[in-house]
C-alpha cells in the first residue's frame, strides 16, 4: 500500500531540506566575493611562489646567516666561493653581497683622483640607462594594469554567469518541489477516498 501522510509530509520536508542545502552549495561556489577570493588566493600563492624561487625563503635565508656568523673567519677567507654559491639563483642576494663588498672597499680604501673623475663620467653616462630603467618600469604597470583589468572582466562574466546557473537551478528546484507536492497531495487525496 502507499504512504501514510504523515510519511509523504516527511518526505517532502527532507527533499525540501536536501535542496536547499544544495542551493546553499551553488550559491557559495558561484557567489561574486566568493570567486574573487578563490582567484586572489591564486594570485598571491603564485606571486609568493615566483617570489621564493628567485629570492629564496626566509628559514633559507635565516640558516645562511647563521651560518655565516658561525664561521665568519671561514667566510672573510672564502668570500668569493661564499657570495656565488649562496647567491646562485637569487639575483637580489647577489646584488646585495656585491654592495656589500664594495661598500667595505670603499670604507678601507680611500677614492683616488682618477676614482673620482671616473665616478662622474659613470653618473653622466648612468643618466640614459636610469631614463632606460623609468621607461621599462612605467611599462610593467602599463601591462600589470591591463592584467588586472582582464581578471576583473572574468570575474565579472563568471559571477554572471553563476548567477544565471544559480537562478535556473532554483527554478528547477521549485517546480521539482511542486511536483513533488502536488504528487503527495493527490496520492493523499486518492488515499482518503479509498479509506
Amino acid at each position: 500500500m502507499g504512504q501514510s501522510a504523515e510519511e509523504l509530509r516527511h518526505d517532502i520536508a527532507d527533499t525540501r531540506a536536501e535542496l536547499g542545502s544544495t542551493m546553499d552549495a551553488i550559491g557559495d561556489r558561484v557567489s561574486p566575493g566568493r570567486i574573487i577570493e578563490r582567484r586572489k588566493n591564486r594570485l598571491t600563492a603564485g606571486m609568493r611562489s615566483v617570489k621564493e624561487r628567485v629570492m629564496g625563503t626566509a628559514s633559507d635565508t635565516t640558516s645562511s646567516v647563521a651560518e655565516s656568523a658561525h664561521s665568519a673567519a671561514d667566510t672573510v677567507r672564502a668570500a668569493p666561493e661564499a657570495a656565488l654559491e649562496q647567491t646562485h639563483g637569487h639575483p637580489m642576494a647577489a646584488g646585495a653581497v656585491a654592495f656589500g663588498v664594495g661598500f667595505l672597499a670603499a670604507a678601507i680604501w680611500p677614492p683616488s683622483r682618477a676614482e673620482t673623475d671616473a665616478a662622474s663620467r659613470m653618473l653622466d653616462k648612468a643618466e640614459p640607462v636610469k631614463q632606460a630603467v623609468v621607461e621599462s618600469a612605467k611599462e610593467v604597470a602599463g601591462d600589470l594594469k591591463e592584467s588586472a583589468a582582464e581578471a576583473v572582466e572574468q570575474v565579472k562574466q563568471t559571477a554572471t554567469e553563476g548567477a544565471q546557473e544559480v537562478g535556473a537551478t532554483a527554478k528547477d528546484a521549485a517546480r521539482t518541489s511542486q511536483d513533488a507536492a502536488r504528487d503527495a497531495v493527490a496520492r493523499t487525496k486518492n488515499e482518503a477516498s479509498d479509506s
